[in-house]
């Protein structure tokens, strides 16, 4: 399309005025395309949209949320953008596709200070303005809904608030469990998650369940605490390999930490699986890059970051939410095997 007007530096932003003056219009004629307002002949519709498109031209989505009392922005607020979130933001997007919607992905915790509460935080400063509602990844307290409504994936806190989505995180920990038992291994150890998340606790408390069912004894000795982070599962699993009577399998609270003992078990002259066993928890994309690939539990990462969206539209709709658990899977892959003899 060829558009006339004054010519503008690369840098400099497109005015509602740049767009009528291009398409021949009033800027009153612009705003009610721009704003889905009736009146206006399809044909100049067309036209104004095309040079919209053209420029490149957004009105002030703060300006249009308070013209609408809507943005038609969904927020999905993370803690960090790290490979769990990454896996579930994917999943939101794709469910989004279609929709009236658009995405705005929002990292709440990584500046200085005190990290607990991000999520109310945030969402006081996007809900209303800038999105209609929010998916919040793992939040650490009880999600508001005072603001807009809100659904928690994973929340540290369990299924407490009005909107949930988790996986079943006690049935996920047993399988794990009971994979390695009937391997045959009986001195099984455990990277424990963080202690403050509700998940975590539900993956311990599977291992103990599956470990007492088999008829053997808990030893405290044989569980480390592996915080979910790299850095922490590798000093846990360097303390698990370096005891007396170190384990022959490990089932670590997520993937990361399982990544990481198999590091460290490599790097103290262990084969895996030959010499230790290792399944972890969540199967991110790393799961299958690293060598050898590792056995775990499936989290549907994708499908809960669906399952959150379809419940916030619904709410969005008037609906009440309500609470959505996800089957865990186990997956094998080279990481586990028979103990040696």
């Amino acid at each position: 399309m060829t558009t006339t007007g004054p010519l503008r530096t690369p840098r400099s932003r497109v005015t509602i005025r740049d767009v009528a003056l291009a398409a021949g219009v009033s800027v009153a004629t612009v705003s009610k395309v721009v704003n889905g307002r009736d009146g206006i002949a399809d044909a100049t519709s067309e036209r104004v949209l095309g040079v919209v498109a053209d420029l490149g031209y957004e009105s002030s989505l703060v300006a249009t949320s308070m013209r609408r009392r809507r943005t038609g922005v969904v927020g999905v607020l993370v803690a960090e953008f790290e490979p769990f979130a990454l896996q579930l933001l994917q999943g939101v997007s794709e469910a989004l596709q279609g929709t009236d919607y658009d995405v705005l992905a929002y990292a709440g915790s990584v500046s200085e200070g005190d990290h607990v509460g991000w999520e109310r935080r945030s969402l006081s400063r996007l809900g209303g303005t800038l999105i209609d509602g929010a998916v919040v990844v793992t939040p650490t307290v009880a999600v508001p809904t005072s603001v807009v409504p809100a659904v928690a994936i994973d929340p540290h806190t369990g299924p407490a608030g009005p909107a949930t989505v988790d996986t079943d995180n006690l049935a996920g920990a047993r399988l794990a469990t009971e994979h390695l038992l009937s391997l045959g291994h009986r001195r099984i150890g455990h990277l424990r998650g963080r202690g403050d998340l509700v998940s975590a606790q539900l993956r311990e408390r599977g291992y103990r369940e599956a470990l007492a069912d088999a008829g053997i004894a808990f030893d405290e000795r044989l569980v480390a605490e592996g915080g979910y982070r790299r850095a922490e599962a590798a000093v846990a699993a360097a303390a698990l390999l370096s005891s007396d009577e170190p384990p022959t399998a490990v089932f670590a609270a997520n993937d990361l930490s399982a990544i990481e003992t198999v590091r460290i078990a490599t790097e103290r002259g262990l084969r895996v699986p030959d010499d230790l066993s290792v399944i972890g928890f969540d199967d991110i994309p790393d799961a299958t890059a690293c060598s050898p690939t590792l056995t775990t539990i499936r989290q549907p990462l994708h499908e809960m970051g669906a399952a959150a969206v379809r419940t916030l539209l619904d709410m969005l709709s008037g609906g009440e939410g309500g609470h959505v658990r996800m089957p865990a899977e186990l997956i094998v892959r080279e990481s586990t095997g028979a103990p040696r003899a």
